[in-house]
């Protein structure tokens, strides 16, 4: 996918060199995987000023998952 479609096919989503989107990926995750995929996935793509921010939002996520497979806390804002 070449061509930047903001809604249906965002670039940070489709800039993959393999041709795969990220959401054929992750819509056979469940939702804490999937959304740790999508910020990895679109980590400095989408706005360089923001990879920091991506990279700890995929950390909380991948914490949520930890979390719900060992029955501690549900996931909090922290």
């Amino acid at each position: 996918m070449t061509e930047n479609d903001p809604v249906n096919h965002p670039s940070h989503y489709t800039s993959d060199p393999s041709g795969i989107e990220c959401i054929q990926i992750t819509q056979h995750r469940n939702f804490c995987i999937g959304n740790a995929i999508k910020y990895l996935w679109r980590a400095g793509l989408k706005d360089k000023s923001t990879t920091i921010q991506d990279l700890l939002k995929a950390i909380w996520y991948i914490e949520c998952e930890i979390n719900r497979l060992t029955g501690e806390q549900k996931c909090q804002k922290k």
